[in-house]
């Protein structure tokens, strides 16, 4: 009777120091599965435009407000998006976890003359970006933001850089979007050339930006940008630089379009530097606002 006591007591005695240890472990464990479910929502937060299916990139955005709908071109008078698209480029490589401004350092740089870091090659899905991302990891010494957008446009003076040139941005976004649904290919005759044209053939998904672009100047409007969405801070941002935005406000009434204006040139009196400043902010963003709005 007593062997089977100490028996019973041992087990007893066994099972509660192995739900102590078991508890310790998960409790020196608790930290590191936190630090995993952080990292993994960060993973998916950066990698959640990846996806051709369910986001068009902010290039691909910027395309679709100035596209002509039953025309399927931009205007030819519009020499302001070519640059534009090359800075969307930048701040969806930034927002995606791609790149980055280097430190400013103690002597406080200006954020033009901060470099652009490569910061991880993991691909993106999108083959414009992919082919942007390589010509920045393989470029040494670093670029500064306006020098990028300069080169991937080709406006360059060095005939040695003309190959960072993305061509026919343009025509292969386009492409892009018709493989997601939302415009179709065809041919029209200029009197003395044929051109390809893209003209809109899903309207609810360019309706549904314009409303985006709309409310988040009126209905959704924050006094405090660093409170307002990156990406579409970026996009009303890169969409003034590339002369499309109007296109937007255009169906507005009067005194919406002139709300809508209005709030815009707030964002566009902002200084780049102190907002880059600002907890939270994304300094390559900035950076490329500084560029286009020096």
């Amino acid at each position: 009777m007593t062997s089977l006591t100490q028996r019973n007591s041992g087990l007893v005695q066994r099972r509660t120091e192995a739900s102590r240890s078991a508890a310790a472990d998960k409790e020196r464990n608790s930290g590191d599965d936190d630090d995993y479910e952080a990292r993994r929502g960060e993973e998916e937060e950066e990698d959640k435009g990846d996806s051709k299916e369910t986001r068009l990139t902010l290039m691909e955005e910027v395309l679709l407000l100035g596209l002509k709908d039953r025309e399927g071109y931009t205007s030819f008078w519009n020499d302001c998006i070519s640059s534009g698209l090359r800075g969307c480029m930048l701040i969806e490589l930034s927002l995606r976890g791609r790149l980055q401004l280097e430190a400013s350092g103690m002597r406080r740089k200006s954020l033009l003359s901060r470099k652009v870091l490569f910061k991880s090659d993991a691909p993106t899905g999108d083959m414009m970006l992919d082919e942007a991302l390589k010509h920045i990891k393989e470029t040494q010494p670093p670029e500064t933001v306006q020098n990028w957008v300069e080169l991937l446009s080709g406006e360059t003076w060095n005939p040695l850089k003309l190959h960072y040139q993305l061509r026919n941005v343009r025509e292969r976004l386009a492409k892009n979007l018709v493989e997601k649904g939302v415009l179709t290919t065809e041919k029209q005759n200029f009197l003395l050339f044929d051109m390809t044209t893209h003209p809109l053939t899903n309207n609810t998904v360019k309706q549904r930006l314009v409303r985006k672009v709309q409310e988040a100047v009126l209905d959704k409007w924050v006094n405090e940008p660093q409170r307002m969405d990156k990406r579409m801070l970026a996009l009303l941002f890169l969409a003034h630089s590339s002369d499309v935005l109007e296109n937007a406000f255009a169906p507005l009434l009067d005194d919406q379009y002139d709300l809508a204006m209005k709030r815009v040139r707030l964002l566009l009196d902002l200084d780049p530097e102190v907002e880059a400043a600002k907890s939270g902010a994304n300094e390559l963003l900035w950076a490329v606002v500084a560029a286009f709005t020096k």
